[in-house]
């Protein structure tokens, strides 16, 4: 399974990166962070909450809207 988190500046991580997942809880939703608030995932919904407490960097993407962080977890 992979994750999209978003990375507001670049250079902070590098593909093949091992780090860990926190989870945050939401009344309605979870969200996750990388690392130490490396980048963060948009929300996710009770039944889709994510069990992984670590995950690989597998892609960086850059676009108009900032940095998106593809994690394989």
């Amino acid at each position: 399974m992979t994750m999209e988190f978003k990375m507001e500046r670049s250079g902070l991580l590098s593909v093949g990166d091992v780090l860990p997942i926190t989870e945050g809880k939401l009344p309605n939703s979870y969200y996750y962070t990388l690392g130490r608030s490396f980048a963060m995932s948009g929300n996710y919904k009770i039944t889709e909450r994510v069990s992984a407490t670590e995950g690989k960097v597998v892609d960086i993407k850059e676009t108009e809207k900032g940095f998106y962080v593809i994690v394989e977890v």
